[in-house]
């Protein structure tokens, strides 16, 4: 596997122009605005939702200029979207960093998302990019939607395989599929090329997710024992889904007792830990992220073979080989 390094080469120097692109969308003319909008550029991430955008769009054409508004409005909209999510789930930390809600509080955290929002959707409408714009609103709307239907679920704890996979569609994957589309739509590419692009980045949406949610159960770096943080926030994972899914009553009644009365009991979590992966669930959960994977780089397969689909294919590699 391919360092991220090594993946974004090919689209590098549009990568760093890019940054320059992006702190020039968030600017404001109110000092705090400013001042929060540096603290976030500040804790960026890997960068991995515009680098879907610019590989994209040199698969299936080039880039240009709407390439960069393209990027930036996912980004806007992802950092607005983490933003919201903080407050919603009342955290305190965002990639190890204080998030926006601990230092300003959650009114001042809500209007900055808004405004992140606002400015990602004036950005294409002032460039006449209303293709754009229906493509990202259409993320907006999924991405509200899937979390509102977890929220929903987890309340009863009854979410089946099929419901699991269309939260995850809707909460990540829309995302994900919405930076390819917007890469592939900013090249110039037809609708049908446009749509198999969206369809390819849905399919590595999904991957990254069961990816996420077996970070559950894998080993800790300090205590060598899994952070069950999805069991603890009574979250329905995959593996979780699938050991419901092959217990008899008792032991439904059980799990579903745990997950929702004792889900910080730590004897208690480990003990469903154990059932989860001795029933296969983790296992199973490898495998369908495995097998939409190669969905992926099937779809991708398609397109004529150059160094860009080349980090495209290794990047959906690294998302669900990652080990964070």
């Amino acid at each position: 596997m391919l360092s991220l390094k090594e993946i974004q080469a090919p689209v590098a120097e549009h990568i760093v122009k890019f940054e320059d692109t992006f702190r020039s969308s968030m600017k404001s003319r109110v000092p705090l605005l400013d001042q929060i909008t540096h603290y976030i550029m500040k804790r960026k991430g890997k960068q991995i939702r515009p680098l879907f955008v610019f590989l994209s769009a040199s698969v299936t054409g080039g880039i240009n200029e709407k390439t960069y508004r393209a990027a930036a409005m996912i980004e806007l909209l992802h950092t607005a979207s983490l933003v919201h999510d903080d407050v919603v789930d009342d955290s305190n930390l965002r990639r190890g960093y204080f998030s926006i809600n601990a230092l300003w509080k959650n009114k001042i955290s809500v209007l900055v998302g808004d405004f992140l929002l606002s400015k990602g959707l004036l950005l294409s409408l002032e460039n006449n990019d209303y293709q754009l714009l229906q493509l990202v609103s259409n993320a907006v709307r999924e991405m509200s939607e899937g979390e509102l239907l977890q929220i929903e679920k987890a309340r009863r704890l009854d979410i089946e395989e099929k419901i699991y996979f269309e939260i995850i569609r809707k909460k990540t994957a829309s995302l994900i599929a919405s930076c390819c589309a917007c890469g592939c739509a900013s090249s110039g590419a037809d609708q049908e090329t446009i749509e198999k692009m969206r369809l390819f980045g849905e399919y590595t949406g999904i991957a990254f997710q069961i990816k996420d949610d077996l970070f559950d159960y894998e080993s800790g770096n300090s205590t060598g024992k899994p952070s069950a943080i999805d069991i603890k926030d009574r979250k329905m994972t995959l593996p979780l889904i699938y050991l419901l899914n092959h217990s008899g009553f008792s032991e439904k009644r059980w799990i579903v007792n745990t997950v929702k009365n004792h889900n910080t009991d730590p004897d208690r979590v480990s003990e469903l830990i154990v059932k989860i992966s001795e029933s296969g669930g983790i296992t199973y959960a490898r495998e369908k992220m495995l097998g939409y994977r190669q969905m992926a780089i099937n779809l991708l397969s398609e397109f004529p073979e150059n160094i860009y689909r080349h980090s495209l294919e290794q990047l959906v590699i690294f998302t669900t080989e990652r080990n964070k």
